[in-house]
C-alpha cells in the first residue's frame, strides 16, 4: 500500500471519531481544504481567511453544475449520452450570462455557433409563396 487515501476509524478502537471534512461541514462537493491550500500558496494576499475558501468552492461548484446541466441538455437534444466539448460550447454560447463570462475563452474542439446571415438565404419569390398554398389544396 502506498499509504495514501482516507483513514477510516477502526471499529474496535474507542475514541476514534470519524473526521468530517470542511466540504461536508459546508455542504459542498468541491474540496474546501484544497481550495484553501491553493489560495494560501498562490500569494494572492498576505492573509487568507477560511471563509474565502468556502465561498470560492461554493461559487466553483455552482458554475460547474450550471455548465454541466446546460451541456447535458444540449447533449440530450443532439441524441447523445456523453457530453462533448461541442455541447459545452453550445451551452455556454446560448446562455447570455455564461457567454459574457466566457467571452474571451476558446473551447478546444467546440466548433462555432450555427449562424447563417439573412442576406445569404435564398430570397422568397411570388412563385415560392404560391406553391405551398397549392400543395395544401391538393391534399
Amino acid at each position: 500500500m502506498s499509504g495514501r487515501g482516507k483513514k477510516h476509524a477502526v471499529a474496535g478502537k474507542s475514541g476514534a471519531a470519524p473526521k468530517t471534512t470542511k466540504s461536508a461541514k459546508a455542504g459542498l462537493q468541491f474540496p474546501v481544504g484544497r481550495v484553501y491550500r491553493l489560495l494560501k500558496a498562490g500569494n494572492y494576499a498576505d492573509r487568507i481567511g477560511p471563509g474565502a475558501a468556502i465561498y470560492l468552492a461554493a461559487v466553483l461548484e455552482y458554475l460547474s453544475a450550471e455548465i454541466l446541466e446546460l451541456a447535458g441538455n444540449a447533449a440530450r437534444a443532439n441524441k447523445k449520452a456523453r457530453i462533448l466539448p461541442r455541447h459545452i460550447q453550445l451551452a455556454v454560447r446560448n446562455d447570455e450570462e455564461l457567454n459574457k463570462l466566457f467571452s474571451c475563452v476558446t473551447i478546444a474542439q467546440g466548433g462555432v455557433m450555427p449562424n447563417i446571415l439573412s442576406q445569404l438565404l435564398p430570397k422568397k419569390t411570388v412563385r415560392d409563396a404560391v406553391l405551398p398554398q397549392e400543395q395544401g389544396g391538393i391534399q
